[in-house]
């Protein structure tokens, strides 16, 4: 009993070790495989034990925190959409354009018009959104 709560536990640091990580390093390629590889873990069980304390998987969580990122240069006065694309990891600005449009409902042209608070409750709303 005691050897289960220590196991649970020790995947709880190991996850939030994985999130810090996946926050400083937004701007790299992030795949499942480097980040169970970094926790010493399979990759089925990485997926497993990330998606049950989480609630999404390693792949949405990723690209949900570069669209976080993504949103935030757009809210303070980032000029280029294409460079922010690029630095969210994506190839191309319709590719972000779209994915962004998904997560938010608006185009990245359209979110950066927003007042402050509406751009900011959007990126609040959709994170609340994912993990319900």
């Amino acid at each position: 009993m005691l050897s289960d709560t220590w196991e649970t536990q020790t995947q709880v640091n190991c996850i939030d070790e994985v999130k810090t990580y996946i926050h400083q390093h937004t701007d790299q390629s992030l795949n499942r495989e480097q980040l169970a590889n970094m926790m010493g873990f399979s990759v089925p069980h990485f997926h497993r034990i990330f998606t049950a304390e989480i609630g999404e998987n390693i792949a949405a969580y990723v690209r949900r925190v570069r669209l976080e990122r993504a949103a935030q240069k757009l809210m303070m006065g980032a000029v280029d959409i294409t460079q922010v694309a690029m630095a969210a990891g994506y190839k191309s600005h319709a590719a972000f354009s779209k994915a962004f449009k998904q997560q938010y409902g608006y185009t990245p042209s359209q979110y950066r018009k927003l007042d402050f608070l509406t751009a900011l409750q959007t990126v609040r709303r959709s994170r609340s959104h994912d993990k319900g």
